[in-house]
């Protein structure tokens, strides 16, 4: 899940592996009693970081089905025009972060917003496939995650600013399982374009909460040199590892909703209620059993047998899908053990990241953090579709089993046992 997560530690779709829930909830309640000048501001932001991951997610369950039917589309420009939203945010969002410290955050905020509405248009009137790619390009340019971030922290004090990113990180966490059951309704009710006209809506409504946020007196910056910064971090082993790791996350899970959705509406012949009533009950048991898990790894110091375990789980999900994808009941059960494991490994990885970087690198190492995971949407929307057109649903399964194997290899023995040990130093 998703993203932006530039300038904090504490931003990550699920990224608080110990009292995940009552940390943000309390963290509300502190900022309600200790913010109350920014408490309408702190909302307004994370609400406008929640439309863009909305943007993002409400249509991976149902793009690949119903873009199929839009003039020039082939499974392979389906795939890039779901994952070019992730390249172009990822290219996007460390200069936005970085041209906000000169022109101020609420310009560009309010940039990043428009592109999305024009994407979005763009995308919902589209009569082309390429027009449709344009439309997602613009709308992942408009990459104001870093921004956000910022802003937020300009607008808070050292004290509360800890709470006020953790109350965004809940946030940003429900929009992405709101985005998976709201996907499928929106596209049911008015089809793929109701989805992109809803997406400009709520992206207005992030301009009009933009003018009731006021100007920060006095923007943070760092004077640390960024190549130096970002220099370092590209050299520690395990923060390159861990990109690897959520780069390789993505780039399954949009892979895996190449053929998720075909497998599931030509394959099985679900209705979209049934689509719907699948995704809805398997999200929710999934994040109910991801959480304890979460809160034992970081309690009993087992973050490296959880961690691996959610890896291997998920090249698990890849063989059973393989294997038995035509039956209906273990396929439902490979998605919970899936997203399960998804949401664990969305909530471990970044984490750790924020445990391996040097204090000073903190913000950067998100930013390259936030940076591949975007990329690996990218990458896994634009090969899932490629290999799906040359080999079907199974080569989708294999790709992303592939990749899990290679991603547990990658997870070398110093990287466990760091992570085992609780050294999560700077150095390894």
């Amino acid at each position: 899940m998703l993203v932006f997560r530039e300038n904090d530690t504490k931003t990550s779709t699920h990224q608080f592996p110990t009292r995940a829930f009552n940390f943000a909830l309390n963290s509300l309640k502190e900022l309600v009693m200790s913010e109350q000048k920014t408490i309408f501001p702190i909302a307004a932001l994370a609400s406008i970081m929640s439309i863009r991951m909305l943007g993002l997610f409400m249509i991976l369950p149902v793009f690949s089905v119903y873009a199929a039917q839009v003039p020039g589309a082939t499974a392979t420009l389906i795939g890039i025009t779901l994952g070019i939203y992730g390249l172009t945010q990822a290219l996007f969002q460390i200069p936005f972060g970085l041209l906000s410290d000169y022109i101020g955050r609420k310009p560009v905020i309010f940039a990043g917003l428009c592109l999305l509405i024009l994407g979005s248009i763009i995308c919902a009137l589209s009569h082309s496939i390429y027009l449709l790619m344009l439309g997602r390009a613009l709308q992942g340019a408009g990459a104001i995650g870093s921004t956000v971030l910022a802003l937020v922290a300009d607008l808070t004090h050292d004290a509360s600013r800890g709470k006020a990113m953790a109350v965004i990180g809940l946030a940003i966490g429900f929009a992405f399982t709101i985005a998976m059951i709201i996907g499928p309704l929106l596209n049911h009710w008015f089809h793929l374009s109701g989805i992109f006209w809803a997406t400009a809506i709520l992206a207005l409504v992030g301009i009009v909460l933009l003018t009731f946020i006021p100007k920060p007196l006095s923007p943070l910056k760092t004077s640390d040199n960024i190549t130096e910064r970002f220099s370092s971090l590209l050299h520690n082993t395990p923060i390159r590892k861990l990109n690897i790791g959520i780069f390789s996350l993505h780039v399954i899970l949009t892979a895996l909703f190449i053929a998720i959705p075909i497998l599931l509406t030509r394959k099985m012949q679900l209705s979209e209620s049934h689509q719907i009533m699948l995704y809805l009950t398997v999200l929710i048991v999934s994040f109910i059993v991801a959480l304890p898990v979460i809160m034992h790894a970081e309690r009993k110091r087992k973050i490296r047998e959880i961690f691996l375990s959610s890896i291997f789980a998920i090249l698990l999900v890849q063989v059973g899908l393989y294997f038995f994808h035509r039956n209906i009941n273990i396929t439902a059960f490979l998605l919970f053990v899936f997203f399960t494991a998804f949401t664990v490994l969305e909530a471990l990885l970044p984490s750790l990241v924020s445990k391996f970087a040097p204090v000073k690198n903190k913000g950067a190492a998100m930013g390259l953090y936030s940076s591949s995971q975007f990329l690996g949407i990218f990458v896994g929307g634009s090969l899932g579709g490629f290999i799906f057109s040359h080999a079907g649903l199974s080569g989708v399964f294999v790709l992303c089993a592939a990749i899990a194997a290679t991603w547990l290899i990658i997870a070398k023995p110093e990287l466990r046992n760091a992570i085992n040990a609780g050294n999560l130093t700077q150095e390894m």
